[in-house]
C-alpha cells in the first residue's frame, strides 16, 4: 500500500515524496481514513510506528480544506495537540513543519521552561494548529493569551504519559475551554481503565484503532541482559562502548541525580556524554539532543520523562543501565531504536536488587530476554545468572549483538578496579522511505 491510497491531498503527497516516504505504516494505513472521515478515534500502537504521522497529516488536510472563519475568529487555534513532554511536543512541531511545506498553514509550538512572551507575541497572529504541553497551555489561557472556543479537532498523544505524570485535573481543566462540537483523537501505548474512562467522556463513537498488544516489543530490536554487580555498571557499559566504538547510545537511568552522576563518569572514562531530565533547563536540553542527534557525543543519559518523544533516526543502541519500576516503560525505552523498519539493539545492566524487577518484565513481555555475559565481568552473586540461558560473549550463539568478537579478546581490567581504561572520546516515523528509514 502507498500513501496515495489512503485519500491524502496532492499538496501533502508531494511533501511526502520529497522527504522520501513511501509507504505508509500499519498505525496510518488504519487511523488516516478514519481521521479524514471527521471520526473520533481511540488508537493503540506500541512506540515508534509512527503515530505523529496517523493523526498530523490527516489534521492538515482536514485544514486546509476548510477555509478559517474570518474576523477576529481567524486568530483562534484551530487543532490542538496535547503532549506530556517538550520533547515530543518539538518533534510533533518539527513533523508539522515538514508535511505542511505546500499548505498555507500557521503552527506553533509553546511548552514551559522558555520565556512565555515570545509564545504570547506569536499567538497574536493566530495559528491554525497548537502544539502544547497542559501546564503551558493554562498559562497561557490565563492570561487570555490563547482561545480555544473554536478548536475543530483535539488530539491527546501519549495519553497514558499525560496520566503517569498527573495531568488529569489539567487536561479536564483545558476541556472545559473547548467547544463541546469536535473531532477528538486520542493516541496512547496502553489503555488503562483510567485511560478508558477519560476516553468515554472524551470521544463520541470512537473508531477504534490497535497495531500491536501493549505487552510486546519490536521484533526488530535484539533485546540480551547482562548481570552485573551495581558498582561495577559505569565500568561495564564504559567498555562495551569503548571497545565497539558504539557511537550512538541511548542511556537510561531511574532518577535526575542518577543520570547526572553518569554522565559525569562517562566522561572522566573518555566517553562524551550529556545527560537531559526535568530539571535541566529546556535550552541545556535542546543543546544536548542536538549534539546527540548530529554526533557531537557518543551517549544521551536521560529518565523516562525527558526520553518520552524523543525521536533519532536509526538510533542503534538503547541501554537500561537501571530497570525501571514498571514493566511497561521498558517497552517504550526500547522502543526508541529498531523503529520503523530500522533495527536496534537493546542492553540492560541488571544487579541483584533488580531481579524482582526483571522478572515483572520478562513477564509482562510474556517471554525470557537472553542473558550474555563478559569474562570478567561477572557478578560475585553467581545466583544471579540463569545457567540455561547464559551465554558468553564471543560465543556463535551470540553473534546477532555484533558486539562479541572485538570484547571477548580483550581481558577487563580486575574485578577490584573501579574504573576501565580510558577509551578516548569520538568526533515521527512515517513509513518506509526510499534509501533509508525515517524514525517516525
Amino acid at each position: 500500500m502507498l500513501f496515495d491510497s489512503l485519500g491524502l491531498s496532492t499538496k501533502i503527497l508531494r511533501a511526502l515524496a520529497d522527504k522520501g516516504y513511501l509507504e505508509p505504516t500499519p498505525i496510518q494505513q488504519q487511523a488516516i481514513p478514519y481521521a479524514l472521515q471527521g471520526r473520533d478515534i481511540m488508537a493503540s500502537a506500541q512506540t515508534g510506528t509512527g503515530k505523529t504521522a496517523a493523526f498530523t497529516l490527516p489534521i492538515l488536510q482536514l485544514l486546509d480544506q476548510r477555509p478559517p472563519p474570518v474576523g477576529k475568529q481567524c486568530l483562534g487555534v484551530r487543532a490542538l495537540i496535547l503532549t506530556p513532554t517538550r520533547e515530543l511536543a518539538a518533534q510533533i512541531g518539527e513533523n508539522i513543519t515538514e508535511y505542511s511545506t505546500h499548505l498555507a498553514l500557521r503552527s506553533l509550538v509553546v511548552f514551559g521552561g522558555v520565556s512565555i512572551n515570545p509564545q504570547i507575541m506569536k499567538l497574536r497572529d493566530g495559528v491554525d494548529v497548537l502544539v502544547a504541553t497542559p501546564g503551558r497551555l493554562l498559562d497561557l489561557a490565563n492570561q487570555r493569551a490563547v482561545a480555544l472556543s473554536h478548536v475543530k479537532i483535539l488530539v491527546l498523544d501519549e495519553a497514558d504519559r499525560m496520566l503517569d505524570m498527573g495531568f488529569i485535573h489539567d487536561i479536564r481543566r483545558v476541556m472545559q475551554l473547548l467547544p463541546i462540537k469536535r473531532q477528538s483523537l486520542m493516541f496512547s501505548a496502553t489503555f488503562s481503565d483510567e485511560i478508558k474512562t477519560l476516553a468515554k467522556s472524551l470521544l463520541d463513537d470512537p473508531a477504534s484503532v490497535k497495531v500491536a498488544h501493549h505487552n510486546t516489543t519490536s521484533k526488530q530490536i535484539t533485546q540480551f541482559v547482562h548481570m552485573v554487580d551495581k558498582k561495577r555498571k559505569c565500568e561495564l557499559l564504559s567498555y562495551i562502548i569503548g571497545r565497539n566504538n558504539w557511537q550512538q547510545v541511548l542511556v537510561f537511568t531511574r532518577t535526575k541525580h542518577g543520570a547526572n552522576h553518569l554522565a559525569v563518569q562517562l566522561n572522566k572514562n573518555g566517553i562524551d556524554a550529556a545527560a537531559i531530565h526535568g530539571n535541566k533547563s529546556q535550552g541545556a536540553r535542546t543543546r544536548a539532543l542536538a549534539a546527540f542527534k548530529q554526533g557531537g557525543i557518543r551517549v544521551l543519559v536521560a529518565t523516562d520523562i525527558a526520553a518520552r518523544g524523543l525521536d533519532i533516526d536509526l538510533l542503534p543502541y538503547v541501554v537500561n543501565y537501571e530497570l525501571p519500576q514498571v514493566a511497561e516503560d521498558y517497552v517504550h525505552r526500547i522502543g526508541r531504536t529498531g523503529r520503523a523498519s530500522a533495527t536496534g539493539k537493546a542492553l540492560s545492566l541488571v544487579c541483584v536488587e533488580e531481579l524482582s524487577l526483571l522478572r515483572e518484565i520478562e513477564c509482562f513481555l510474556k517471554k525470557s530476554i537472553p542473558r550474555i555475559a563478559l569474562p570478567g565481568y561477572d557478578p560475585e552473586n553467581i545466583s544471579l545468572s540463569a545457567p540455561s540461558q547464559k551465554r558468553k560473549v564471543g560465543s556463535p550463539s551470540s553473534s546477532p549483538l555484533e558486539i562479541p568478537r572485538t570484547i571477548a579478546r580483550l581481558a577487563p581490567r580486575s574485578r577490584h578496579s573501579t574504573q576501565p581504561r580510558r577509551t578516548g572520546s569520538s568526533s515521527g516515523n512515517v513509513g518506509r522511505r526510499r534509501g533509508k528509514q525515517s524514525s517516525r
